[in-house]
């Protein structure tokens, strides 16, 4: 469910059809437990100085600027005011530029996902026919903005009976796969292997629902407070290694016989 106060307001444009939107910060880390630097011998929060890296000498705020390195510990300085006069001009605009198919969307370019919704009565006839007009053609649209002091390219999809805006990675920010793939060998899976591996994953399909995701550390670090907080001690928690495959046409069989049994039979032979 969206916050109930708006990251940003302005006007959704697709050529003459313009109407009033809000985006509200689709995903948030607030709920998890955060722990803060404290001083054990007062119990006091500790706060962080800046300091000058050779002389150890605080530096306050005021006199901070920011700098740029152009060769091994030497710096071009710039002033806020500089940076700042190179923030462009916001004329509050998410204005369509595009359309493309869903399946042509590339997820690494994914960047952060908010809601988007018409910001008053006035803009939501507008609003549902740009909605409803990408959900009939099954695309997308990419939308240009200034938000949060940069230009930013935006993906925008129909979701039930509102839209999900989600900011774009620049093209340079995204690293090329082949960097991380040009290593591994050209190998081939046929005959039993692939077969045995497709009947696993036919064994296991389901349908995505983030509800079942478990952040099983959250959820540790949150009985540990519970037991701080109780003067109970927590017995560490076991880590289970995977045992090294040796042969893997033995171990895809084994997979194969332990997914026809199914959970329940699992179960009962641990």
């Amino acid at each position: 469910m969206p916050a109930k106060r708006a990251t940003w307001k302005g006007w959704l444009k697709l050529d003459e059809l313009v109407c009033p939107v809000a985006l509200y910060t689709a995903s948030s880390t607030s709920e998890r437990i955060v722990f803060h630097t404290i001083n054990p011998a007062t119990g006091h929060r500790v706060r962080r100085e800046f300091v000058d890296s050779r002389t150890g000498k605080p530096v306050p705020r005021e006199e901070q600027v920011k700098g740029f390195e152009i060769a091994p510990d030497e710096y071009l300085e710039f002033e806020e005011e500089e940076i700042d006069s190179l923030v462009p001009e916001s004329d509050k605009t998410l204005n369509i530029t595009a359309f493309v198919p869903v399946n042509q969307v590339d997820t690494l370019y994914l960047d952060s996902p908010y809601y988007l919704t018409p910001a008053g009565k006035a803009g939501e006839e507008v609003f549902a026919l740009i909605r409803d007009g990408l959900r009939a053609r099954n695309c997308v649209a990419i939308a240009r903005a200034v938000l949060f002091r940069r230009v930013r390219s935006v993906l925008i999809q129909p979701d039930r009976r509102g839209l999900i805006a989600d900011t774009l990675n620049f093209d340079y920010e995204v690293r090329p796969a082949e960097a991380a793939f040009e290593d591994l060998p050209d190998i081939r899976v046929e005959g039993e292997m692939l077969d045995l591996a497709q009947h696993i994953i036919n064994t296991k399909v389901g349908t995505f629902d983030p509800a079942t995701f478990d952040d099983r550390y959250e959820e540790a670090l949150a009985e540990m407070v519970r037991a701080k907080l109780e003067g109970r001690k927590l017995k560490p928690a076991r880590v289970r290694k995977p045992e090294k495959v040796v042969d893997l046409l033995s171990a895809l069989r084994e997979s194969a016989a332990m997914a026809k049994k199914g959970p329940t039979s699992r179960r009962k032979a641990g």
